[in-house]
């Protein structure tokens, strides 16, 4: 399995606390946030991880190299020297891997998924893409995603607004390689937008419900919340 981790974010939201490093190396009760979706990978037949990498940049490659034995699988880069957006990033880093299905992780974002299940879905359900949506309650941070009741498809996406409840994208995706969604896209795009809402609309998104642990430590708040959780998450 290959893997996708999206690390070239600018991080602007959270540069109030952490300015000196990108997202993924947000120091997390004492270890970069990047240790430990790595250490949750390990749980997993992982053979290779692709950093999709930008913004200081140079501080994960010296970490990686630091590290990198501790883990079982390759690494490699795919380098935006300008940024990309999020479907650049995803094309350029798909240009390394060679399997016909690649997960996709964001890397400011941790959610507890199993993968087994989600990649034995994507199988199955033969859409380009499949994504791992979190059950959340009284929220408003987050778009929502509505899928059909029957066989998972998803529907839509809908706008960020308070809800009681609802699924919203947990930000993890299996693609399939060999589709050819990306070929005439610009080096240059959104995923969400170029990719996801189109695909949407050709009912060729899965969407699977998985209810482990979720936060993403783009803002100041959610980034303290995560270094008081993660001391007892990862002991």
């Amino acid at each position: 399995m290959e893997v996708i981790i999206l690390a070239g974010g600018l991080g602007t939201r959270l540069r109030s606390v952490v300015s000196e490093v990108p997202k993924c190396m947000a120091p997390i009760a004492g270890k970069p946030f990047l240790w430990y979706l790595l250490k949750y990978l390990m749980r997993y037949d992982v053979t290779k991880v692709i950093l999709s990498v930008g913004y200081l940049r140079e501080a994960i490659y010296k970490w990686i190299d630091e590290v990198k034995n501790d883990f079982p699988f390759d690494f490699e880069y795919a380098i935006e020297e300008e940024p990309l957006g999020t479907g650049g990033a995803i094309k350029l880093a798909l240009d390394k891997t060679a399997g016909d299905n690649v997960l996709v992780l964001n890397g400011d974002t941790f959610f507890d998924v199993d993968i087994d299940v989600l990649y034995h879905s994507h199988i199955i359900g033969k859409k380009a893409i499949t994504i791992a949506l979190k059950p959340m309650k009284k929220f408003e941070r987050y778009g929502t995603v509505s899928v059909d009741g029957n066989d998972g498809t998803v529907v839509s996406f809908n706008e960020k607004q308070f809800c009681e409840e609802g699924l919203i994208n947990g930000g993890i995706y299996l693609i399939s390689h060999k589709t050819s969604i990306f070929e005439k896209l610009p080096r240059k795009f959104s995923f969400e937008t170029s990719v996801l809402e189109p695909q949407c609309l050709q009912q060729n998104l899965l969407g699977i419900v998985q209810d482990g642990y979720f936060i993403d430590i783009g803002i100041p708040d959610d980034y303290a919340k995560a270094n008081e959780e993660f001391k007892t998450l990862f002991k």
